[in-house]
C-alpha cells in the first residue's frame, strides 16, 4: 500500500511516496518515526473520523489496517516498553510484543480474560510488568495466574495510582522510552498530567456511531491526583502521512516553552 508524506514539504522536491509494506518502506518509517536520544513518552492510538477509539466490533480492529499495524510495529521497535491499561489488554486481546517490553496498568488488580500467556517466539526475552495498586496486590497475583509476569505494586490513594508513579516505576527499570497505546482512560490521564511528548494518531476514513471517545477525561469537579492544571495542551504537527485508502498518520509534538 502506497504512503505519501504531505507534511513537512521540501520546496522544489517531489512529494515522497513509498510502499509502506515493503522492506524499504519499513526502513523509511523507522527513520521518520525515530526520536532523538533521551527519555520520551508517546501516545499511539487510532480513531474514526468522529473521534471514536473503537469500531463496530467494540475494538480498534475494525479501524486498523495492515499499514497502521506496520506503523504500530515500527513505533514499538523504537520504544523500550508498551504501556497499556488492563481494560485494553482484555478487549484487544494483547499478547507480548515482539520488539518491546509490555507494562499493564491495573488499579483494581483485575486482569481476568488476559492472553499474557501467549508469547511470540521473538518476544521470549521481553518482560511483562503488571503495575498495580498496592492495596489490590493479592488480587493482581491471583488474576495473573501462571503467566510469566513481574508484579510491581505502586502506592495508591483509595485504590488509585498516579500516572507519574507509573512513569517513574518504568524509568527506574531502565524503560524510559515509552509508548502508551491506551485505553482512553490511561491516555487521557497522561495528557491531563502533561506527560505526553508526542501523540501519534492514525485516523481511519470512517464514521463510527456509538463508539468510545478517543480520550476519556475526568469530571471537571474531580481533578486527577497529579494533574497540574485544567484546560487544553497545544501540540504542533511534525509529520503527516496519507495512504491510498485515505487514512492519515500524524505525529503531533508537544509544544513546550523554550528554556530560560
Amino acid at each position: 500500500m502506497n504512503l505519501t508524506r504531505i507534511f513537512p514539504t521540501e520546496p522544489g522536491a517531489p512529494t515522497p511516496t513509498l510502499d509502506g509494506m515493503d522492506a524499504a518502506g519499513r526502513d523509511w518509517l523507522l527513520a521518520h518515526y525515530r526520536r532523538g536520544d533521551g527519555p520520551f513518552l508517546r501516545v499511539n492510538m487510532i480513531a474514526s473520523l468522529n473521534g471514536s477509539a473503537t469500531g463496530d466490533d467494540g475494538t480498534s480492529n475494525t479501524l486498523t489496517s495492515r499499514l497502521d499495524r506496520r506503523i504500530l510495529g515500527v513505533i514499538r521497535e523504537l520504544s523500550d516498553v508498551v504501556l497499556v491499561g488492563a481494560g485494553s489488554v482484555r478487549a484487544e486481546g494483547y499478547v507480548v510484543p515482539a520488539k518491546a517490553a509490555l507494562a499493564v496498568v491495573t488499579s483494581s488488580g483485575d486482569l481476568s480474560g488476559h492472553r499474557l500467556h501467549a508469547r511470540p517466539a521473538d518476544a521470549a526475552g521481553h518482560p511483562v510488568l503488571i503495575l498495580c495498586a498496592r492495596s489490590n496486590l493479592d488480587r493482581a497475583r491471583a488474576s495473573v495466574g501462571t503467566a510469566r509476569a513481574t508484579i510491581v505494586p505502586l502506592d495508591d490513594e483509595g485504590g488509585d495510582i498516579t500516572v507519574a508513579a507509573i512513569v517513574r516505576a518504568l524509568a527506574d527499570r531502565g524503560l524510559d522510552r515509552i509508548v502508551c497505546e491506551g485505553g482512553p482512560v490511561l491516555a487521557g490521564q497522561l495528557f491531563a498530567a502533561d506527560l505526553v511528548d508526542e501523540f501519534c494518531l492514525s485516523t481511519s476514513p470512517q464514521v463510527t456511531l456509538g463508539g468510545r471517545p478517543l480520550l476519556d477525561s475526568p469530571p471537571l469537579d474531580s481533578p486527577l491526583l497529579d494533574s497540574p492544571a485544567a484546560g487544553s495542551t497545544r501540540f504542533g504537527l511534525r509529520q503527516l502521512l496519507v495512504d491510498d485508502a485515505g487514512a492519515t498518520y500524524a505525529r503531533w509534538e508537544r509544544a513546550r516553552p523554550a528554556s530560560a
